[in-house]
């Protein structure tokens, strides 16, 4: 039986891994009492006691526990920021990366894409590598987000009694573009330039669609939209990704359609001249805790979609 350690499963990305997990009968959840989840000595111990350690985590947190694990034989799941473009670190979008799925194959250090990266890499990297999206292409894309996506203190901050009335519209954030996921989108997209990102943070709990413009002159010589999807159709044949022939609901696209699934649908919408790439999503779903056990279950070597809720697609 696999040993699973979930470094911090107190936040919401752990608490809806652990949640996922307990039900499993092929792994053994390795815990802490609640009063020693930070104590240094006993999360070495369960660290290098696993056979795989999620670690759910802030950034200098989780780098901390990395250099806690001595044993060879623990694998390590990390959703945090702090390894996703770092050297000897698998970055687990399968899926949407050439050879994503064959790096995954003995890996023992993965990093979790970060929420909006996973839709903007899903719509952009492999454009990209088949030339049918210019490298040089500038872009410009907007995701828009659940508040869950803050955390604890943002969470708290939506879900009190008396909130600020601002709370209650979307907010555009990041407005210097320096968002914590531009680093990776930009690195594995294998664009030339780093697109120009505008995340939106709304008054709902968890979903995120991501949307990216496209005009005919930024794809490459002799391309349409009609490429466009016939490369979706066939490399995101499902099930945790999924090509939709038409995504929108009368004309009207909601970016908390799957919340609480784990899959994420790729579409495409504009026309000859003008063209939306779409990907709708969980941001706690492929944008986190399903991603994160996904990654799991492939290098346990278990269905790689085990445990998790794809809404029957």
């Amino acid at each position: 039986m696999t040993k699973v350690f979930i470094d911090g499963k107190e936040g919401t990305t752990g608490l809806r891994i652990y949640d996922r997990l307990i039900q499993r009968g092929d792994l053994e959840l390795l815990t802490l009492p609640e009063r020693e989840r930070k104590n240094p000595a006993l999360r070495r111990e369960q660290l290098n006691r696993c056979d795989v350690a999620i670690l759910c985590l802030p950034e200098d947190a989780a780098i901390e526990a990395c250099e806690m694990v001595t044993e060879p034989h623990v694998r390590i799941i990390d959703p945090s920021t702090a390894h996703r473009i770092a050297d000897g670190w698998v970055y687990g979008l399968p899926e949407a990366l050439d050879g994503g799925w064959d790096a995954m194959d003995g890996a023992t250090r993965v990093s979790v894409p970060g929420c909006h990266a996973s839709g903007f890499l899903a719509l952009t990297a492999p454009l990209i590598k088949a030339g049918i999206l210019r490298k040089d292409a500038l872009l410009s894309c907007t995701s828009l987000t659940g508040y869950s996506g803050g955390g604890h203190k943002m969470i708290a901050q939506y879900d009190s009694d008396y909130r600020d009335v601002l709370l209650k519209s979307p907010r555009l954030y990041a407005l210097g573009q320096h968002h914590k996921h531009l680093k990776e989108m930009h690195h594995y997209s294998g664009l030339a330039a780093a697109p120009a990102f505008f995340p939106v943070v709304a008054d709902y709990f968890n979903g995120m669609l991501t949307i990216l413009s496209v005009f005919r002159e930024q794809l490459g010589d002799g391309y349409g939209p009609e490429d466009i999807r016939s490369l979706y159709r066939e490399r995101y044949a499902g099930p945790m990704v999924r090509y939709c022939e038409q995504m929108d609901e009368h004309g009207y696209l909601a970016s908390g359609k799957l919340k609480d699934l784990d899959g994420m649908d790729i579409s495409v919408a504009g026309n000859e001249e003008r063209i939306t790439l779409l990907a709708r999503f969980d941001n706690l779903g492929k944008g986190a805790s399903g991603a994160a056990i996904q990654l799991m279950n492939i290098l346990i070597g278990a269905d790689p979609y085990a445990g998790l809720n794809l809404g029957g697609q």
